[in-house]
């Protein structure tokens, strides 16, 4: 969707904190019927389409389509729209999955720092033999090494890590 066809959308507030613990709770998801779905699946296989191309394909108003997808960014749902990038031409031609073990309780602060490392893409606390998978992109396996043995290993909290080299991966479109 073209960002002259889209309202902004709300600044983003406080972090509400996720598990258990003090702080602000997210409101409930509101339901999301069939059209919701359709409209969902349409900005994922394009971004980039018009309320109008929206509207039409499912059968509602342009108004109807434009507060639809508001309240899908609002609650939310939709976290914003961006560019599926070809990761080897855009020069970074390496990419590798990397499981950590971290020190128990220390999730947060490790997320924290994982975000900044050039190159991290995906960033999942997961459950089984180890705590963290990470996804990043490199130029090479050069600069793929400094981030596992000077970026990783220089987190105090980080106990082991495994490197996973991808050597092709394919993004699933979503169905139309």
């Amino acid at each position: 969707m073209a960002p002259e066809q889209m309202a902004e959308p709300p600044e983003p507030g406080p972090a509400v904190p996720s598990g258990p613990g003090p702080g602000p709770a997210e409101p409930p998801p509101r339901p999301l019927d069939a059209i919701d779905r359709d409209i969902l699946r349409m900005l994922q296989a394009d971004g980039r389409a018009s309320i109008r191309s929206v509207a039409e394909r499912v059968h509602v108003s342009r108004a109807n389509a434009y507060a639809r997808i508001n309240r899908l960014i609002e609650d939310g749902v939709i976290r914003g729209f961006g560019a599926r990038v070809d990761h080897e031409r855009a020069g970074q031609g390496t990419s590798a999955y990397i499981t950590l073990k971290i020190v128990q309780n220390s999730w947060r602060t490790v997320r924290e720092q994982l975000r900044v490392l050039p190159g991290a893409s995906h960033i999942a606390l997961v459950g089984g033999d180890f705590d963290v998978l990470l996804l990043v992109h490199t130029p090479d396996n050069r600069a793929l090494r400094e981030l596992v043995l000077t970026r990783l290993q220089a987190i105090p909290e980080v106990l082991s890590s495994r490197t996973l080299l991808v050597f092709e991966e394919e993004y699933l479109e979503p169905e139309n």
